[in-house]
């Protein structure tokens, strides 16, 4: 009622004049009406399924940017992990560079041992051999001096002497019973 009272009135006092747009505005309105009405539901299935479509294709892209960022995000978190375990890392590194220095120490050290090892032997066998040289000069000038000062009688007698103590000796072990 407000609707037609309203058309009314712009018509009466001529706000609204009428003229051939108006009819042919009618009839497309009118039309426009007509194939909402027929074809409205069938267009706004199609409409929807369309929407759903980009909106799947959206939804997919975004599944895939969020999977692509949380794998960013987690290679970040292991990356972070990694950087907080880093002092380990130069712990270990810095072990084993005691280690090594340990090592080149001890070998070091048993290779002086060994050089000071071989020098005491040496000395120890030159000492040796001083005293292998000297004992045999003495036993060779006491030899020969005890040669010299033995005299042909003096010979003579120890040799009797010698042979007389065999035959003593000879005489007890036939004495003796062999067991």
């Amino acid at each position: 009622m407000l609707g037609t009272g309203l058309i009314l009135y712009c018509l009466s006092k001529e706000i609204y004049v009428v003229t051939p747009e108006t009819f042919s505005t009618i009839a497309t309105v009118g039309l426009l009406i007509y194939v909402i009405k027929k074809y409205g539901a069938s267009i706004g299935q199609f409409a929807d399924k369309l929407n759903e479509q980009k909106i799947a294709r959206l939804e997919e892209v975004k599944q895939t940017s969020m999977k692509y960022i949380q794998d960013a995000i987690d290679f970040e978190k292991a990356q972070q992990a990694l950087v907080q375990k880093r002092h380990y890392l130069f712990d270990v590194q810095r072990n084993n560079i005691a280690m090594a220095l340990e090592v080149t120490y001890r070998e070091r050290l048993h290779k002086v041992y060994k050089e000071v090892k071989n020098r005491l032997d040496y000395h120890i066998s030159v000492q040796d051999m001083m005293r292998r040289k000297e004992q045999e000069h003495m036993i060779n000038w006491v030899e020969k001096n005890v040669v010299q000062s033995i005299s042909a009688q003096q010979e003579k007698e120890t040799i009797a002497k010698c042979i007389q103590d065999l035959k003593l000796l000879a005489k007890k072990a036939q004495a003796q019973p062999v067991m």
